[in-house]
Order: C-alpha cells, then sequence, then structure tokens
C-alpha cells in the first residue's frame, strides 16, 4: 500500500508568537505538577536478588 503525505505549509508570521507576548507570559500563573514515574526501574540490589535467585 503506497500512501503519499501532503507537505505541511511552512510557518507563518502568524503562526510565531510575537515577542510583546511572550514578554508578558507570568510563569507565576502555570500550576505545579508532581510526576511519578509508571515503569520505575529497579535498584541494584533488587537486580542482585533475582540474578542470585535465579541461579539457585
Amino acid at each position: 500500500m503506497l500512501v503519499l503525505a501532503r507537505s505541511l505549509p511552512s510557518a507563518t508570521m502568524s503562526d510565531k508568537p510575537h515577542k510583546a507576548e511572550l514578554e508578558k507570559f507570568d510563569k507565576l500563573k502555570l500550576n505545579k505538577t508532581e510526576t511519578q514515574e509508571k515503569n520505575a526501574l529497579p535498584s541494584k540490589e533488587t537486580i542482585e536478588q533475582e540474578k542470585q535467585a535465579g541461579e539457585s
């Protein structure tokens, strides 16, 4: 199956934020968030325990 992609038009001046908008942007209005790892990596101790359990 052959799919042809259309090229997107390049960004025009109206698509880009104006410097005045960037200068008046208030970072304090942004909300703080707490991120949590969904798939946290195991510790070295856990890896060693699993290796030793696999060898037994």
